[in-house]
Parts: C-alpha cells; sequence; structure tokens
C-alpha cells in the first residue's frame, strides 16, 4: 500500500479512508472486524493466503482465541454447502421434468434433528436431506459445532455468517438475507449489520495487495521505474 500511495495518492488516500472506516467507528470492536475479515480471506471460495496470515495475527493481537479462529475457518469451509442449496432443488426439479424419481431413503438424523431443535434448521437444506439423508447429518454433524460449543454468540455468528454469504466472491442472497433476519431478530443493530457489509467491501483491497507488488516487480524486470 506504500508503493500505491507513492504512485498515486490522489486516489490511494480516499480509499486508505474509506476502507479503515470500519476500524475507527466503533460500531463494531476491532477483534470482530479481524475476525470477519479472517472468514472473508480463508473462505473457500477465497482462499487468500497472505491476507488470512495477516488478519489471523491481527485477530490475535486484538485479544482472539485460538477456538475463536478455528470456529472462522470451520465456517469458512463449511461455506461449500451451497452448492447443494443451489443445486439440489434444480436436480429435483429436472428430474421431474424428465419423469426420474428419486430414490426414497431412510436413516436416524440425530445431527440434523438437534439443528433443527436448536432452531438453526433451514428449508433450504431440504433439497439435499431428501435425496441422500445420511449426507445431510454427517455434514450437520460437522456444522453444529459452531452453534453449540458457544465460542460466540448467537448474535455473533449472525453477523459472521452475514458476512461470509455477502461476500463479493460469494454474494448468495438468500443466505445474506436469512442470516440479516436472524440477527435483528438476535438484536443486532442495523449500523452493526450496515459495519459487516462495510469490512466486506474492504476486502476489495486484496486486489492492490496481490497486484501492486507484482507491478512493481515487472516494472523493475524490465527496466522500468
Amino acid at each position: 500500500m506504500d508503493k500505491l500511495q507513492e504512485w498515486d495518492s490522489a486516489w490511494a488516500e480516499p480509499y486508505r479512508q474509506m476502507t479503515t472506516n470500519p476500524w475507527k467507528n466503533g460500531i463494531l470492536d476491532v477483534k470482530t472486524i479481524e475476525l470477519i475479515c479472517v472468514g472473508l480471506n480463508a473462505a473457500c471460495t477465497n482462499l487468500q493466503a497472505d491476507g488470512t496470515r495477516r488478519h489471523i495475527r491481527a485477530a490475535l493481537e486484538a485479544g482472539a482465541t485460538r477456538d475463536e479462529i478455528l470456529i472462522i475457518l470451520k465456517m469458512a469451509s463449511l461455506l461449500s454447502i451451497h452448492s447443494c442449496s443451489l443445486g439440489a432443488p434444480i436436480l429435483l426439479e429436472e428430474a421431474k421434468a424428465a419423469g426420474v424419481e428419486p430414490i426414497a431413503k431412510l436413516a436416524t438424523t440425530p445431527a440434523c434433528d438437534k439443528m433443527k431443535a436448536l432452531g438453526q434448521w433451514n428449508t433450504a437444506w431440504e433439497p439435499f436431506y431428501e435425496l441422500d439423508p445420511v449426507w445431510t447429518d454427517q455434514f450437520m454433524t460437522t456444522a453444529i459445532s459452531i452453534y453449540a460449543d458457544q465460542v460466540f454468540t448467537p448474535k455473533q455468528v449472525e453477523l459472521l455468517s452475514i458476512a461470509f454469504d455477502a461476500s463479493i466472491t460469494h454474494m448468495y442472497a438468500p443466505g445474506t438475507r436469512r442470516h440479516i433476519k436472524a440477527a435483528l431478530k438476535l438484536g443486532a443493530t442495523m449500523e452493526e449489520i450496515m459495519e459487516v457489509l462495510k469490512v466486506c467491501v474492504a476486502f476489495g483491497e486484496e486486489s492492490c495487495h496481490l497486484g501492486v507488488p507484482l507491478l512493481a516487480e515487472e516494472l523493475a524486470a524490465l527496466g522500468f521505474e
């Protein structure tokens, strides 16, 4: 970012002010912001190694624990469930149109039952539960600790989930709406939720973190200053 400031301070300075705004206004604490940034960088839709390391370090410095960061990394991994949230309903619709009936599968699903008891069951999961209840229960076994271990409060989980779903590389509207609705119900303010979205926008600076050093290296290799 120093090199960007050197090359184009007229653009870099207002951009810096905009991207650092959430860190300065006190609406969300710095630890929460850094945990969100760990999630945005580590998400299976992003996988930004440098940014993940940078924000893990900052989160630790802000007081985050190993268990808190591990939960973020688990959430970043489980974001991939949206492949089934998207695809399973389409599979059922197209199979019906083609005259193909799914094979009924009966199974005990204790993890799914527990998610329902916790009030965390999402009706968007019903299609892939219908197609493969055993696998769905295996997935829910991995997901349930996020809600049951109480490392974060339910409100914190919802704010973090908003960031994952609203991330520029994911933009999953049904999940974003569901988690905003849940966060509001749990007492989150509109200002807090807006800060989460602003941190998602600040993630855009990773383009400069990635590209500016590469540009500097290639210019130097060609003899340009």
